[in-house]
């Protein structure tokens, strides 16, 4: 099943999405497909509502390289095996805060500083059901969070500093009205 990519704007961006009960094999093709297009778009992450899914799931895909606190450095998360396929996923604990640079595949051409744990403790299924909890830090963590945030309804530019939502006001209004015209044309 094809599905078509929301961009800033599309309310399904802001719904929060519902719990899954059971994972069946169309889970198991939409995490693929997920996983398809977060590789094809070159992004590190997806939520469902990024293709118009309102159910708690979001894949991660961090290459190691990525997966380290300075060039050439030891990997940050060596336990964790990529792609990671995380199904009704609550964050457990936030450990410290730092800011840095994220963008979003969801709003496209906007980057922005944002505050996030360093470290968080996540628990989730996996894509065959078994409860698994994570401790990610660095990118990982970042990763984790926003994808969280996509699943709650939250976007990143919802935690950009105020000064950062004003000096982007202009591109944010573009895109959304972008959006709605599409919307407009094939809904």
């Amino acid at each position: 099943m094809p599905y078509q990519f929301r961009i800033y704007g599309d309310p399904v961006l802001r719904q929060k999405a519902e719990l899954i009960g059971r994972i069946d094999g169309a889970i198991k093709n939409l995490a693929g497909a997920m996983l398809a297009i977060t590789n094809e778009r070159k992004g590190v992450g997806l939520a469902a509502q990024q293709i118009g899914q309102t159910i708690q799931i979001c894949v991660i895909n961090i290459p190691p390289e990525l997966d380290t606190a300075a060039t050439n450095g030891p990997r940050l998360n060596p336990e964790v095996i990529f792609p990671l396929v995380m199904i009704n996923p609550t964050l457990k604990t936030r450990t410290g805060a730092f800011a840095a640079t994220e963008g979003c595949l969801s709003v496209p051409e906007i980057w922005a500083p944002v505050n996030r744990a360093t470290e968080v403790t996540v628990s989730f299924l996996d894509l065959q059901g078994i409860p698994r909890e994570l401790r990610a830090r660095g990118l990982l963590a970042r990763a984790i969070q926003h994808e969280i945030d996509h699943l709650n309804g939250v976007l990143f530019v919802d935690r950009m500093s105020p000064v950062k939502k004003i000096s982007l006001a202009g591109k944010l209004r573009r895109l959304r009205q972008e959006t709605e015209i599409k919307l407009g044309d094939t809904r």
